[in-house]
């Protein structure tokens, strides 16, 4: 049997295909960049090999130079984790209570929640400063999670996973004599498991790309972020093009490993929200 070539089909994949190494372009000049000597950075024609490597060179003097990045990656990861954990602990427990807990002002007290994300995080900067200021949560890094632990994005994004769990489930679970956290945790959570992968993988993200909040609420540089330390690093190391680009490879590594790992889960989770209804 011969099969009908599809011509449409080939040429979007090779249009996908192009765009797609036009993307990466930057990204593989960016790593290849991060072991070259610093006189062949700026060559004409660009040298996609390095003639001189520089395979520890660069990224010992970023990690353990006189700027030593490891202090800072252990602050983000410490924030970023702390933060994604108790982000997911608190919308998961207030999506479901949004969703499964039926009160007469619930449907209000849910709008009056979702009304609170169109306030602009800038406007709220000056209350939260002076607040964290007079009790004593300025300048810590328990500040800045607490900052980042509460999302009105994260509990209407897993509020809509949970009102596709059957309610049959839960009138079950009563009549068994289950209460409501019970019930949370031993149907609920389970159901749902792949949206609070998805949304831990986005909110570890978010916070660790956060630069606003580290810049407004730290003040102590052993305290810094990798994003505050990314911009006074690449002040203090302007004319050294391949140390910048050996930090940003040290930046962007823990993003592209939290999604490889993680990629799975957020299948699911698009999947999930895809037949739920």
């Amino acid at each position: 049997m011969h099969t009908k070539f599809d011509w449409r089909r080939m040429t979007v994949t090779a249009v996908m295909f192009a765009l797609s190494i036009l993307f990466l372009l930057p990204f593989v000049w960016m790593l290849v960049t991060s072991f070259k000597e610093e006189t062949e950075v700026f060559t004409y024609p660009i040298q996609w090999i390095p003639k001189h490597w520089r395979l520890v060179e660069n990224y010992k003097e970023v990690w353990v130079g006189d700027y030593p990045f490891y202090r800072y990656y252990w602050n983000s990861i410490k924030v970023g984790l702390a933060t994604t954990a108790i982000s997911c602990i608190v919308s998961s427990l207030a999506a479901y209570g949004f969703s499964k807990v039926q009160f007469k002002a619930s449907k209000y007290l849910f709008m009056i929640v979702l009304a609170t994300y169109m306030v602009p995080g800038q406007a709220t900067l000056v209350p939260q400063f002076i607040l964290y200021r007079n009790i004593g949560l300025f300048d810590s890094h328990l500040g800045l999670i607490i900052i980042g632990s509460f999302s009105v994005l994260g509990t209407f994004m897993l509020r809509q996973f949970f009102m596709g769990v059957h309610q049959e489930f839960i009138e079950s679970a009563k009549i068994d004599g289950a209460g409501h956290f019970r019930i949370f945790w031993r149907i609920g959570f389970p159901l749902v498991r792949p949206a609070v992968a998805t949304y831990a993988i986005l909110r570890f993200i978010w916070t660790w790309n956060d630069y606003q909040n580290p810049l407004i609420f730290l003040r102590s540089d052993r305290l810094y972020t990798l994003t505050i330390a990314m911009q006074k690093f690449t002040s203090m190391s302007g004319e050294f093009y391949s140390l910048i680009m050996a930090a940003a490879v040290s930046a962007i590594l823990p993003l592209f490993l939290v999604f490889v790992i993680g990629q799975k889960s957020v299948i699911e989770g698009i999947a999930l929200g895809g037949v739920k209804g």
